[in-house]
């Protein structure tokens, strides 16, 4: 029998809407690594958001950044940072529009200001403190993602002003900056060849916008209940919402586990 690997997105996967990691998920993952397979997270959180549950999980490989930065073992790589000088002409046009950004790289994240109720309300909704200000932080520094502070449309400017990144909504005063092209999809690639399995082996389990990518990449693709609809018309799956016991549910029904 081959062995398996599956990738794990977390909010709204492995937390449920709580923000909470249920006793259930963990002992899963921890039968499923005992059976043999191979658990990965898959995330657009900066490694640094997720450490604690990387610890509770005993996992050593993640994606992280949506693709961005990725670590086998503890080992990164693959390293895909955001473009200086194109990121440079992004932070010029949200200045002059009032939208504030974040600076992340894999060890902390810096706001380009104060006291901003769009930074407040997007990161209260991860349980994350307002990050400290540098709105130069990204200049010397590898950043593997930036959060820009909008709202509904505004995002399609600058979509179509920078096409050399792509801006995914995570919530409705904020979205993700990646570069172009770049996904959770092409990490996974990453890690399944450095575990020198195969892409059939493999599980992908999320709910969010940014796992779209995951769920046309992986073998088996499993989508949450409460996904987004486009991703349960991609999924091979759709198990239940996360706070009903949804992705125990799915490890078992797609015979990763035995009930």
């Amino acid at each position: 029998m081959n062995k398996k690997i599956a990738f794990f997105d977390i909010d709204g996967t492995l937390l449920d809407h709580h923000k909470q990691l249920p006793k259930e998920t963990v002992l899963a993952i921890k039968r499923l690594q005992e059976e043999g397979v191979y658990c990965a997270i898959a995330t657009g959180r900066a490694p640094f958001m997720f450490e604690d549950i990387r610890k509770k999980l005993g996992i050593e490989s993640f994606v992280s950044f949506n693709g961005q930065y990725v670590v086998f073992e503890g080992e990164v790589i693959y390293e895909n940072p955001l473009a200086t000088e194109e990121l440079t002409t992004l932070v010029e046009h949200a200045k002059r529009t009032g939208h504030p950004m974040v600076f992340m790289n894999h060890e902390e994240m810096k706001a380009t200001e104060p006291d901003h109720e769009h930074i407040s309300e997007s990161m209260g909704s991860l349980h994350f403190e307002y990050p400290d200000i540098d709105d130069a932080f990204y200049e010397d520094k590898n950043i593997y993602q930036s959060l820009l502070f909008c709202e509904g449309d505004e995002i399609e400017e600058y979509s179509g002003e920078h096409e050399s990144f792509d801006f995914i909504r995570w919530h409705p005063k904020a979205c993700d900056v990646l570069p172009g092209g770049g996904s959770k999809a092409e990490g996974i690639k990453k890690v399944i060849e450095a575990a020198g399995l195969r892409i059939e082996d493999s599980y992908g389990f999320g709910d969010g916008p940014n796992d779209k990518e995951m769920m046309q990449v992986v073998g088996t693709a499993v989508a949450m209940g409460n996904s987004i609809p486009e991703l349960k018309s991609l999924a091979d799956y759709v198990t239940d919402d996360v706070d009903e016991g949804g992705l125990v549910k799915a490890i078992q029904e797609v015979g990763l586990l035995k009930n």
